[in-house]
């Protein structure tokens, strides 16, 4: 049977730091695994700063590979050690999936940003293919790194099956679905809801509390109507996702944005910003229509404009809803991304 080695970042599967990128590692393993023998190499520690043990960790363990192997690399692991990967690229099949560039996280420094870009761009270029999840990231990685067109490769995320959204009869329930860190831009979700607190709703925000700290707490601290509820997963993010009518992302940067699809996939309409793959994984129905709309990032009174057109326009909520739903039986499968992905792993050398 084929094989593959996934080098995967350490704790992909813990229920306290869901993300999307571990989803989609993990949807991808089974998947694969359905046609061939999947061996999983697990580095903890990774990006951005990879410290020398974990550096160690991952270049050990490419040695005691057999020659001509394929390994598939997480980005977030393989981006900033391209010493490690140019060295195992000599007698191993190397292809790096990213899911985010490691320079578009948002507050970094820019001498820091121009390191990570500089590191992500040898290792990207000495991979023999590259996989990411949007037509728009393919993009951005030809243009700002120089990776030739035929290296590299789309597979976006899939969807699995949920059931359609009980939402609440005047459509008041907001729900974000992302790690409050300032790249997801909570902040600006706080200030566009200041503009609407005259009208009724609410809005949970479900996600990591942990990553950035600092951003986090200062949030919560001036969070006002809004429930910043921490990670959650399996039962209770359905829960999450059952009460809530619109989905709101006001991120400045998204590879591509897989809770567009989640919402989408239980027929739950999306207000989200304009960055990246968000406008791919949004999507129309099959009319034409969008079911959602998508605002310029960083820009809190145009997102407020929105909210209050949801807010106060029941025909526009039934449109979107509408929209939504039709495109809810539209949307692409995991198995759809791990046939994809298989393609890339089956080229010939």
């Amino acid at each position: 049977m084929r094989s593959v080695y996934v080098v995967l970042p350490g704790g992909i599967d813990d229920p306290g730091a869901p993300s999307g990128g571990n989803r989609y590692d993990r949807e991808l393993c089974e998947g694969l695994g359905r046609t061939r023998d999947v061996y999983e190499i697990a580095v903890s520690a990774p990006w951005p700063r990879p410290p020398v043990p974990a550096r160690d960790a991952l270049a050990g363990a490419l040695q005691r590979l057999p020659d001509g192997a394929t390994v598939l690399l997480d980005g977030l692991v393989a981006g900033a050690v391209p010493d490690v990967v140019e060295s195992a690229a000599a007698r191993l099949r190397m292809i790096v999936l990213v899911h985010l560039p490691l320079a578009d996280e948002t507050g970094l420094p820019p001498e820091e940003a121009g390191r990570l870009a500089a590191l992500e761009r040898r290792t990207l270029l000495g991979a023999a293919e590259v996989i990411t999840t949007s037509a728009a990231a393919a993009r951005q990685l030809a243009g700002r790194y120089g990776v030739p067109a035929h290296r590299l490769h789309v597979a976006p995320p899939g969807v699995t099956p949920a059931p359609l959204a009980n939402g609440t009869p005047d459509g008041t329930g907001l729900l974000c679905v992302a790690a409050v860190i300032p790249r997801k831009g909570q902040d600006v979700l706080l200030d566009a809801l200041a503009m609407v607190d005259d009208l009724p709703w609410s809005c949970v925000c479900v996600g990591a509390l942990d990553r950035a700290p600092e951003f986090a707490a200062a949030q919560r601290r001036r969070a006002g109507r809004v429930e910043f509820a921490g990670p959650r997963a399996g039962a209770a993010l359905d829960t999450a996702y059952a009460g809530a009518d619109l989905l709101v992302l006001p991120s400045h940067a998204e590879t591509y944005g897989m809770v567009v699809t989640e919402a989408l996939g239980r027929g739950i309409p999306v207000l989200a910003t304009a960055v990246g793959g968000v406008s791919e994984a949004l999507g129309a129905a099959p009319d034409g229509t969008r079911p959602g709309v998508l605002v310029p990032p960083a820009d809190p009174a145009a997102l407020a404009a929105e909210l209050r057109r949801w807010l106060t326009d029941p025909g526009w909520r039934d449109r979107l809803r509408a929209s939504a739903r039709s495109r809810r039986e539209h949307l692409p499968g995991w198995d759809e991304t791990v046939r994809r992905v298989s393609e890339v792993l089956d080229r010939d050398r």
